[in-house]
Parts: structure tokens; sequence; C-alpha cells
């Protein structure tokens, strides 16, 4: 597996030193625009790509400048799928010995919001790769699926289960409570419709179904995306990674372990500044100045 090295850089100047083959990095202030950059594979996902995906974003997580990160690909396609042409000789042992694709999802460590902004097509791993991010926004021409099955395989990197509506049961007081847990979106029911037909789904759709949070006209979807990640980059640092594992960690846990996890966490932001800072700024109504402290 890949393990990307870490760049001891404090500021955001060195995001622009940063050169690949199949990404692109830039700087938006304090917001980090990665762009998948295969335009004639309609941005297939490959192993050199995830190399230097991550790599980026391990240096992105250790820039102190940036606070928020925006993930998009083409008009044509956030990503069309994996490089079927990679795959197409690979054996099982093979795949079983190097752990194929477990670094594929590696972004899903990263600390800082991710934004996926989807045009055109985010299919098989492209999909799968947008809901690793925390908020997906969608191009209106968008397309979400995962198609594996028209290839003789399944998804491999979590699309039936980021899909998928999970429903757990607890016994307090003897009344059963059911805790619904849309993990990244569209229920099993749609999940199973996808997975086993291979189906495409619109942006609309996937808006109404909760898979993306907003839909915006094709030529404006970045520049929105970027928007959002300004208003959040404009926050505590730490608070907002707070926040993040907060939402996500309610995707593992049962409801008394996230609700004390959500209130331990409450109570560490008093032992920060910018928590002083936000709400004496409050008293005194005037802006807050976060200092990331």
């Amino acid at each position: 597996m890949f393990h990307p090295t870490r760049r001891s850089f404090t500021t955001s100047s060195f995001l622009r030193s940063l050169k690949y083959e199949n990404i692109t990095v830039e700087n938006r202030g304090k917001v980090a625009l990665v762009t998948l950059n295969r335009p004639k594979q309609l941005n297939a996902l490959c192993s050199p790509l995830f190399k230097e995906l991550n790599d980026a974003m391990e240096n992105i997580q250790a820039d102190s400048k940036i606070g928020a990160i925006v993930l998009t690909g083409s008009q044509k396609a956030f990503a069309a799928g994996a490089d079927i042409k990679e795959m197409s000789t690979q054996t099982f042992i093979d795949n079983y010995k190097s752990n194929f694709i477990a670094d594929w999802t590696k972004i899903t460590t990263v600390r800082k919001p991710i934004i996926a902004a989807v045009n055109g097509f985010a299919l098989g791993g492209g999909c799968e790769l947008a809901m690793m991010c925390d908020i997906i926004y969608a191009g209106e021409e968008a397309k979400f699926g995962q198609p594996e099955i028209k290839l003789g395989t399944i998804p491999g990197a979590g699309g039936t289960q980021r899909f998928t509506n999970h429903i757990f049961s607890n016994t307090e007081n003897r009344n059963f409570v059911f805790l619904k847990r849309l993990t990244h979106a569209v229920g099993k029911s749609k999940a199973m419709e996808m997975v086993l037909t291979g189906s495409l789904i619109s942006a609309q759709e996937a808006l109404s179904s909760g898979l993306v949070a907003k839909v915006f006209p094709s030529d404006k979807l970045v520049e929105e995306a970027v928007k959002t990640a300004e208003i959040i980059s404009s926050y505590s640092n730490p608070i907002v990674m707070m926040c993040k594992e907060a939402v996500n960690k309610a995707f593992e846990l049962s409801l008394n372990e996230g609700l004390h996890l959500e209130r331990r966490l409450f109570h560490a932001t008093f032992a920060t500044a910018d928590r002083k800072e936000g709400m004496s700024a409050f008293v005194e109504k005037r802006k807050a100045k976060f200092e990331d402290k």
C-alpha cells in the first residue's frame, strides 16, 4: 500500500509547488481545489491517481492555512468509474495479496471537510469517491450510479455500504428505539435497484434521495462549492474538525454512545481560545476573529 510522505509545510504557498500527472491542486484563499485530471479517460480512477490524491490530501491536511477542500473533475465526468484496463488482467490472489484498492478510501481519514463538486458522470468508483466526501454538490447534468454488475463484479470501495439504509434497534425502558442511519444516502430499496441493475440516477433524483446536498447549473458548480468551503474555512479549524468527527461517528455508534461523544466534544470546545472568542464576540455584537487555537 502506498504511504504518502508528509511534508512539514506551515503555509499554503507549497500547494502551488505540488505537481502531479493525474490531478491538479490550486489555492483559492483558505480553500484547496483538487481536480481529477485524466480527461481522455473521463477521469477513470487508477492506482497512480490515488497515489497522487492521497499525497495531495496528506499535504493539504498538514497545511495550517487551508480550512476546507473542494474535489472536482471535468464538465463531462467527475470520474466515470475505475480504469478497467488496469483491473482486467488482475487475479484474486494478486488483489488479495496487495489488498487492492484499500488505499482508495484513504480520503475518509482526512480531518478537514471535503466537498465533492460533481459534474457529468460519477459512476462506480467515481460515485464511491464522491460519497467518501463530506458534502456532495452536483451540476444539473450529473449522473450517479454503481454499474459494476454489468462488468461481472460488485462495488469494492463502499458502493454497497455507503448507499444502504441501516436500521438498528435498542431496548430502553422496555421501549424499542429504532435508529435509522442513512449511511450516505438512498436507502436499501434504491441501493438494491442501483447495484443490481446498474441503473443511473439524475442530479435531481440524487437530491431528492439525500445523496447530494444541492444542485447548481453546471458552469456555476465549482464556484458554489468553493463559496461553501470558504464559509467553512472562516470558522475555527479545530472546531470544524470536531463537528466533522461527531457527525461521522453518528454512523458508527449507538445513539447513547454518539450523544456521549458529542457532549464530550462540546465540553472540549471550552478548552479552546476560539470558543471563548466566539462567545465573547456574540455578547459584544462584533465579528469573531478565530485563530485556530
